[in-house]
């Protein structure tokens, strides 16, 4: 395995982990001061609960596009993957953004790391792949 590879499952690796954590919400674990900003610390709302059910559905799509790019999944995917992993090293950034400002000092502690391990190993994909 090579830094591609390395890097494509280190971020099919934590993705699946924070996927673990939307489904957990979205089932109704007590975990809300860790999202959206601790806006609603607890149980989720319904509507939020969509929310993370379809935020677990991209985070599925943004690993196949990574595997993709990397050249370890779909292979079908790999002439639109070779755009398609720019836009989640952009979606990461927004996330790396959005939590080391959220107002959550727990969502901060967890998320911050985790979304950095997410925009390296994504962009190191996107520049090594061929």
């Amino acid at each position: 395995m090579d830094i591609t590879d390395w890097a494509a499952v280190a971020f099919a690796v934590v993705t699946a982990g924070v996927i673990v954590f939307q489904i957990a919400l979205a089932l109704g674990a007590p975990w809300g001061s860790y999202a959206m900003g601790g806006a609603f610390p607890g149980r989720f709302p319904p509507r939020l609960r969509v929310a993370a059910v379809v935020q677990a559905v991209l985070l599925g799509v943004t690993i196949a596009i990574v595997l993709s790019r990397a050249g370890l999944a779909l292979a079908a995917w790999s002439d639109a993957a070779r755009w398609l992993v720019w836009v989640v090293v952009a979606l990461s950034v927004v996330a790396l953004v959005l939590n080391s400002i959220s107002r959550s000092a727990g969502e901060r502690r967890i998320w911050v790391p985790v979304t950095a391990l997410m925009l390296a190993s994504c962009l190191v994909v996107a520049l090594t792949a061929t």
